[in-house]
């Protein structure tokens, strides 16, 4: 009895092995089956050439860009340049091999439909969690790219007005003539005004009383202004005396203008005041 239990035992196990080795040779025998894989192994091949080849023009294209943007007229920051560089071509990278990974997980079989599904839900969350994020991360990303302004323009956006410190994709940092530092995430920088691009014009009014003749009051102003060409470096032409801006019945004013880089116009309207002030009152000593 115990003898034919061990042949059954015996002859089961070996039609359980020859049932394993007829399915592992219809397997490697399977044509159809030979060819699926040959035909997708050859597909996840061109996707990952064709990803790589759309990476690489991709990363010439930025490279490109950025080498024109270091030219522009606003002598942008090299550095700050490298990090946007870098950081478009992790953006690339990145949401290239999603779609690479995407495309061959559906060539080998995998069905996508509750993986993308989750990720859009994923994806919806983080947008309504991080609005405010994203919209100032690409704002600084337009003002980088399209030269808004640079470190070192004196700038206004709203009622805040000073000297760019720091530009980053998330804020701005400015500092005002008094000192105090404004920090400005980057989606509130809705409009800008640049002063530190083209030239200002320095404007400076006197009034004069209508007892001191015209003439004497111009070659005075005329005098002053020379001097003040000759001795200040940062003023690049001799100011205009453009003569009477007004008049009334006890003084007239007589306008003095010169163009001047915009972050020193307050500084060189000062210095035409001064000056002027200086000669009127050496002429009151020599008269």
């Amino acid at each position: 009895m115990l003898l034919a239990n061990e042949t059954e035992v015996i002859q089961d196990a070996a039609e359980t092995v020859n049932t394993w080795r007829d399915h592992i040779w219809n397997w490697f025998t399977d044509m159809d089956m030979w060819t699926n894989v040959l035909y997708a192994g050859i597909k996840i091949i061109i996707i990952f050439v064709l990803t790589r080849l759309f990476v690489h023009i991709v990363f010439r294209l930025i490279d490109r860009s950025l080498q024109k943007r270091e030219k522009s007229r606003l002598q942008m920051n090299p550095r700050r340049l490298i990090t946007v560089g870098e950081l478009l071509k992790n953006v690339t990278s990145i949401t290239s091999n999603f779609i690479m990974v995407m495309l061959v997980l559906g060539e080998i079989g995998y069905d996508l439909a509750p993986l993308l599904a989750g990720a859009g839900v994923l994806g919806l969350a983080i947008g309504f969690g991080a609005q405010s994020l994203v919209k100032d991360v690409i704002t600084g990303f337009f003002i980088i790219l399209e030269d808004q302004f640079a470190v070192g323009d004196v700038i206004q956006t709203g009622s805040l007005k000073g000297t760019v410190e720091i530009i980053g994709l998330r804020s701005t940092r400015l500092v005002s003539w008094t000192g105090e530092v404004h920090i400005i995430p980057n989606g509130m920088i809705t409009n800008v005004t640049n002063f530190s691009v083209g030239t200002a014009l320095a404007v400076v009014d006197l009034p004069f009383s209508n007892t001191r003749k015209l003439v004497g009051a111009v070659e005075l102003l005329q005098g002053a202004m020379q001097r003040l060409s000759e001795e200040q470096e940062h003023i690049p032409q001799v100011p205009s005396v453009l003569g009477i801006q007004s008049l009334t019945a006890s003084e007239y004013v007589i306008r003095i203008a010169v163009e001047c880089p915009p972050a020193v116009r307050a500084d060189v309207e000062r210095q035409i005041q001064t000056y002027a002030k200086e000669a009127l009152e050496q002429a009151e000593m020599n008269a």
